[in-house]
């Protein structure tokens, strides 16, 4: 079959038909972790060595003993881990395409988002590793969640969808440069200050100035502070919504974004 002729039938192609081709994509992605499981290493160390770090590190400092301190960087550890493991989308696909992957798919009768789209959908199982990893260790070391279990669950979805908004970021870096290498150096060029320049592991009015102008405009602050209110029970703010809303532009930004350049190059 010729590449128009497939072009034609992708056009013609139902959402149904998209979705089990994304899904079978999502599937293919999965196989291969089960195949390679070392691309776990990261999402299952970070949240135990971030923890540990951050509790017993800054906890007296920030908030005169760990247990005090748990409430404050047990949310902020999860978005930030959460969202470091959805640069693997990036790296991933880059790492396909580098491979001539993406040029079989190409020539097949496929709807041109199901591999984007189906390795997206493949990483939220790491997200899933990093939120029940992260919350585990809390709650070993003293977190007290007043939110309960519901509380919880709708943290670890609030960070999940979020994330993966944020992901079609890192999938249209992974298409634009050259290298896996280069969309992680990019991508944690990126994240950095994102993460570290908010309300995750510090109050924000112990920050200079700019800094805290900055960290309080920064849409992670806005995702912290909505999983804090979640966790603690506490009555939701603007911060949920603001976070939600964010991560709705941002995908619906680059996800276009991503599929045109993924079209052209591959």
């Amino acid at each position: 079959m010729t590449v128009a002729a497939s072009e034609k039938l992708v056009n013609h192609a139902g959402l149904r038909e998209s979705v089990q081709q994304t899904l079978v994509m999502a599937y293919r992605t999965l196989l291969r972790i089960k195949r390679r499981p070392e691309e776990l290493v990261d999402v299952l160390v970070q949240p135990i060595m971030f923890t540990l770090m951050f509790v017993y590190i800054f906890g007296g400092a920030i908030s005169g003993d760990p247990v005090s301190y748990l409430p404050i960087v047990i949310p902020g550890i999860l978005v930030q881990s959460v969202i470091m493991a959805s640069v693997s989308t990036g790296s991933g696909l880059r790492d396909d395409m580098d491979k001539g992957v993406f040029d079989r798919f190409r020539s097949l009768p496929i709807s041109r988002m199901a591999p984007l789209v189906g390795a997206s959908v493949a990483n939220i199982v790491r997200f899933g590793i990093v939120i029940v990893l992260t919350f585990a260790m809390g709650f070993v070391m003293g977190l007290s969640a007043d939110g309960g279990v519901i509380g919880v669950l709708a943290a670890a979805l609030l960070v999940t969808v979020v994330s993966w908004c944020i992901s079609w970021v890192f999938v249209l870096v992974g298409v634009m440069v050259k290298s896996a290498t280069s969309v992680t150096g990019i991508s944690m060029i990126i994240l950095f200050p994102l993460t570290f320049l908010s309300n995750a592991f510090v109050p924000v009015d112990t920050l200079p100035s700019v800094l805290g102008t900055f960290a309080s405009a920064n849409p992670v602050s806005y995702l912290v502070t909505a999983v804090r209110e979640l966790i603690s029970g506490a009555a939701i703010t603007g911060d949920l919504w603001m976070s939600i809303a964010g991560a709705a532009v941002i995908a619906l930004i680059f996800a276009p974004l991503a599929t045109r350049a993924y079209t052209r190059k591959a």
